[in-house]
């Protein structure tokens, strides 16, 4: 089957490797029908590796580079294990891609995410879904409903990320929120900020484009090229947001978003970081601000899904192109390099009868 492997930083290639087989009866093997390309697959392109193992196998899927990439997606179940109980071939699902301890399919923490094992398929191992089969266990798995396609599913790995973000900072109904970055993660964090009643919703971006985004998504934006962003959001918010949530990675960012928030206010960040980032303790100490580190999910999938049927997170605010498997990486990683404009793009495996 084709198959896109991440070799080394700038190199992954689109080849032929062996179709995955079911070795566990707890496990699921599964059709891909779309799969996104994450920001975190950008920062292994461009910057790794920083999960991928290289020098020795991951502690769980005991791979090690070249790893398939690929773990927002959806799918349908082709073949089950002998022991699994909850799915069965025809199902459509999509997958919650935690490497995290487990057994007899089940995840063995009920934090499952803070594990200091965490990897994730597609890029701690594991046969990722830029392909054209996978396989994994039950309790990655979770059924999709009628009401939502198969490219919508493909969103619900990253909508969770923000659902996660916004469900440990707590916000009220009515309380402000203001968002840095409007990428993917940053405008789906934005739809989870509406479906948990935020208030005000303010949007920090560069980007024309990206600005024309989080204005549809009913946001209000702020071009820090343009005023002094703090000013400004001191203004829209009476002083200062509730919350804020840092989506952007760039270090001289973080600092802003911590002082963008009102006395006692907090600030998730929600970036994986390449470079190491710097602020002055007293924005913290002094006002009694917090600030929350958040990473991925756990038993956030459920809760996307059931928004998603509520008519959240559609797929036409969020894909902007479709593209076929042997293009991921001219059409997919450089295109969304090269171009701004793009939030979501979904990459399609060959079409075999």
């Amino acid at each position: 089957m084709q198959a896109a492997r991440w070799h080394k930083v700038n190199d992954i290639r689109v080849e032929e490797v062996e179709i995955p087989q079911i070795k566990d009866p707890y496990e699921v093997k599964l059709k891909v029908k779309f799969c996104g390309i994450c920001g975190s697959d950008l920062h292994e392109y461009v910057a790794g590796p920083i999960f991928i193992p290289v020098d020795k196998p991951h502690p769980i899927s005991g791979d090690v580079a070249p790893i398939v990439m690929g773990h927002e997606y959806s799918a349908e179940v082709v073949e089950v294990g002998e022991k699994v109980t909850k799915f069965k071939v025809g199902d459509r699902v999509c997958v919650e891609p935690i490497l995290s301890p487990n057994e007899n399919g089940r995840y063995l923490l009920p934090e499952y995410h803070l594990t200091p094992l965490l990897g994730f398929q597609g890029l701690s191992g594991g046969v990722g879904a830029f392909s054209e089969y996978t396989v994994v266990g039950e309790h990655m798995v979770h059924h999709v409903p009628d009401s939502v396609s198969d490219e919508q599913a493909a969103l619900v790995e990253p909508a969770a990320v923000a659902v996660h973000a916004v469900r440990l900072s707590r916000i009220q109904v009515g309380e402000s929120a203001v968002v840095f970055g409007c990428g993917p993660i940053g405008l789906l964090t934005i739809e989870a900020l509406k479906a948990a009643g935020a208030g005000t919703i303010v949007a920090v971006e560069v980007n024309q484009s990206r600005q024309a985004k989080a204005t549809s998504l009913g946001a209000v934006v702020v071009d820090p090229t343009k005023v002094d962003t703090v000013e400004r959001i001191n203004e829209l918010t009476n002083g200062g947001a509730d919350f804020a949530f840092e989506v952007t990675g760039v270090p001289s960012v973080l600092e802003t978003s911590i002082r963008s928030v009102r006395n006692g206010g907090k600030t998730v960040v929600v970036s994986i970081w390449e470079k190491r980032a710097e602020f002055h303790p007293n924005e913290l100490v002094i006002p009694e601000r917090t600030l929350q580190g958040s990473i991925c999910y756990c038993n956030d999938f459920p809760r996307v899904l059931a928004l998603m049927d509520r008519g959240y997170f559609k797929p036409e605010d969020f894909v902007t192109k479709k593209i076929e498997l042997k293009d991921v990486v001219t059409e997919g990683f450089d295109a969304l390099l090269a171009d701004k404009s793009h939030v979501k793009i979904l990459v399609q495996p060959p079409k075999r009868d």
